[in-house]
C-alpha cells in the first residue's frame, strides 16, 4: 500500500454525550509557516506541539484565507470573512464586505460557547475591529487588539475588562509571548473555581509575527544555524517532510517564489543564497534565527500550559486545535524591512547585529525565508497559492480520539474549527450545523463529502479548491488550474488544456463572491502597498 495514502478513515471517535463535556483549547500562531515545527519538517525546536501531534492528527490540508485579520474573523465565527465584513484588514472601505470590523450579527465561539455552559477566556491578538473582545462572548481578555509592534513593552498589551488585576513585571522580565501564558495560566486558575462548567481558552499568539523580538538566550540557540542559507534549508525540509509522510515522496521543490515590495514599486524573484554578499548573507542569517527563536519560545509557553493541564488532570478530556492564520509573511523583499513595514532596510554589521531582536528594534525576515518557512509551497501571506493559505494543524483530544499519530491529508478549513467546537459542546449526539464550515472530528470520521467546495479571496488574490483540482489566480492574472492530488505544489498549469474545468470552477467562485459580498471587489483598499483599481 502507497503510505502516502490518507490514514483518516481509520480515526475513530469515542467521546459520548454521557462523558463530562471536554475543555476545549484553541492555540493560533500569527505568520507561522507550513514547515516550521519540527512534527512538520521543520528544524526548529518545538517539542511540546510535536507531543500534540504525536499524540493526536496532524492535518497536511488545514486552510486559513490567506491573511490575518480575516482568518481570525472566519476562526471566530464559522463563516467565510467577508460574509461578517472583514473581507481585508480594519480600515472601512464601505462595501459590506469590507467593513473593517466583525458584522454585530456575528456570532463568535466565545458567545457559541456561553450559551453552551461554557466560560470563555482569550489570551492573545483580537483584530477583528472592535475595541473590546468581552463584548463578543469572552469573560476575561488580555493581549493585542491588533497587531502587536512590539513585545517588550507591557503597555503595549490590554487587560479587559476594565479594573482586571494586571501582572506586575520586573524591568527587562516582561516579553509579549511569555506574557500571553502568564495570563492563560491565571484564567486557567478561575476556571478551575468553577470546577462543574467546561471551559474554553483561545490562546493566540503574535509570534512569529514582526517586529522580530526575541531573547538573547534563545537567539543564541539558533545564532549559526541559518549561514546555509534558504535553498538549503528548502531541501532539508522537503527531506524530512517527505520522511515524516507529510509530502508525496516525488514532490519536487517549485523555483524560488517571485516577490512584490510595499507599493509594488520593484518586483523580483528571491536570489539563490550563495549569489549574496557576505554581510547580507550574515544579517539575513540573523533575521531567521531571531524567527526560529520566537518559535522556539512560543512552543515553550504552550509546554507551560499544557503541563498546568496535566497537573490539574484535564490533559485527557481537553480538546487542542493547533494552527496558524496564514502562511509566512515575505514582506515585502528578499532582504526584509526594518524601522516600520515599508520598503526601508538596514544592512547589520558587527554591533548591531548582536543588538538585532532586542528592544527598541524592528525587522522582518523577508520573501527568502517566508519562502523555505513555507516549504515546499509557492508564494507566502497575502495569497491564494498554497504557501499563502496552507496552515500546519494539531487535532489532539486523549478522551475522544482513540488512534494516535496519524496524518490526515483531507481539505479542511479554519471555517470548520467553530463547528468542531459545538459538536464536542453539544449535548446531541448528532450535532446539527448551522455554519458554513464543518466539524472536523466528522470529517475525519468520513461523515462528509470528500469533494468538498472551498473558496478564498484576498487583495484580488483568489482560489477555488474542489476535489483534487485548484483554480488559483494572483490579482488581476488569469486563473491557473492545478491537479492538487497529483501536484500540490502548483508546477503544472493546466488551464489551457482544460478550460471547461476552468470556466466551471470560475463560475463557482463567482457566485459564492457575490453571495458573500466579496465582489466587485474594492478599487481601493486604503494602504499604501496596493495600488487603486482603475
Amino acid at each position: 500500500m502507497n503510505r502516502f495514502l490518507t490514514f483518516a478513515f481509520g480515526l475513530l471517535f469515542t467521546w459520548n454525550a454521557h462523558t463530562a463535556k471536554p475543555n476545549i483549547l484553541l492555540i493560533v500562531a500569527d505568520d507561522l509557516g507550513f514547515s516550521d515545527l519540527g512534527c512538520f519538517g521543520g528544524e526548529i525546536d518545538t517539542p511540546h506541539l510535536d507531543s500534540l501531534a504525536a499524540g493526536g492528527v496532524r492535518l497536511t490540508q488545514f486552510y486559513n484565507t490567506g491573511r490575518c485579520c480575516p482568518s481570525r474573523a472566519a476562526i471566530l465565527t464559522g463563516q467565510y470573512p467577508h460574509a461578517v465584513g472583514l473581507g481585508h484588514m480594519t480600515q472601512d472601505i464601505g462595501q459590506p464586505g469590507y467593513r473593517g470590523r466583525v458584522a454585530p450579527h456575528a456570532r463568535t465561539i466565545g458567545q457559541r460557547l456561553q450559551v453552551l455552559g461554557y466560560r470563555t477566556f482569550l489570551s492573545g491578538k483580537w483584530h477583528l475591529g472592535t475595541a473590546d473582545p468581552t463584548q463578543h462572548g469572552f469573560e476575561e481578555f488580555y493581549g493585542t487588539l491588533v497587531s502587536a509592534k512590539t513585545f517588550w513593552e507591557v503597555n503595549h498589551f490590554t487587560r479587559l475588562p476594565k479594573g482586571r488585576p494586571r501582572r506586575e513585571y520586573e524591568a527587562g522580565e516582561f516579553h509579549g509571548t511569555d506574557a500571553l501564558a502568564d495570563y492563560a495560566l491565571d484564567f486557567l486558575l478561575l476556571a478551575r473555581k468553577t470546577p462543574n462548567k467546561p471551559w474554553f481558552l483561545y490562546l493566540a499568539f503574535n509570534a512569529p509575527h514582526f517586529p522580530l523580538h526575541a531573547r538573547p538566550t534563545d537567539i543564541a540557540k539558533y545564532a549559526d544555524r541559518y549561514h546555509g542559507g534558504w535553498d538549503q534549508l528548502r531541501a532539508e525540509r522537503l527531506a524530512r517532510m517527505k520522511k515524516l509522510w507529510l509530502v508525496a515522496e516525488d514532490t519536487q521543490l517549485p523555483l524560488r517564489s517571485p516577490w512584490w515590495n510595499y507599493g509594488e514599486t520593484k518586483t523580483g524573484v528571491n536570489p539563490s543564497w550563495n549569489s549574496l554578499p557576505k554581510d547580507r548573507r550574515t544579517d539575513l542569517a540573523r533575521r531567521m534565527a531571531i524567527y526560529a527563536a520566537m518559535i522556539d519560545q512560543m512552543d515553550r509557553n504552550i509546554g507551560r500550559v499544557l503541563a498546568e493541564l496535566k497537573k490539574h488532570k484535564q490533559f485527557g478530556n481537553t480538546l487542542i486545535l493547533f494552527t496558524s492564520d496564514n502562511g509566512a509573511c515575505a514582506e515585502w523583499d528578499p532582504r526584509g524591512f526594518d524601522i516600520k513595514s515599508s520598503n526601508q532596510n538596514i544592512l547589520h554589521r558587527g554591533a548591531g547585529l548582536v543588538r538585532m531582536g532586542a528592544s527598541g528594534t524592528f525587522h522582518s525576515v523577508g520573501s527568502g525565508w517566508a519562502n523555505a518557512a513555507n516549504t515546499p509551497w509557492r508564494l507566502y501571506k497575502h495569497f491564494n497559492h498554497e504557501g499563502g493559505i496552507a496552515s500546519p494543524g494539531i487535532l489532539h483530544w486523549p478522551a475522544g480520539l482513540k488512534r494516535r499519530g496519524e496524518i490526515s491529508h483531507r481539505p479542511v478549513h479554519i471555517i470548520d474549527i467553530l463547528p468542531t467546537c459545538l459538536e464536542v459542546a453539544s449535548d446531541e449526539t448528532t450535532f446539527k450545523n448551522p455554519l458554513k464550515g464543518m466539524s472536523l472530528l466528522a470529517q475525519l470520521r468520513g461523515k462528509h463529502p470528500s469533494a468538498r467546495t472551498l473558496f478564498f479571496e484576498h487583495e484580488g488574490n483568489r482560489a477555488v479548491r474542489e476535489g483534487r483540482w485548484k483554480l488559483v489566480a494572483t490579482a488581476g492574472r488569469p486563473w491557473e488550474l492545478y491537479d492538487v492530488q497529483a501536484d500540490r505544489t502548483e508546477l503544472r498549469n493546466l488551464a489551457t488544456k482544460q478550460p471547461v474545468r476552468v470556466r466551471v470552477l470560475a463560475a463557482k467562485w463567482d457566485a459564492w463572491a457575490k453571495a458573500n459580498h466579496v465582489t466587485p471587489l474594492p478599487k481601493d483598499y486604503n494602504v499604501g502597498y496596493l495600488k487603486k483599481r482603475e
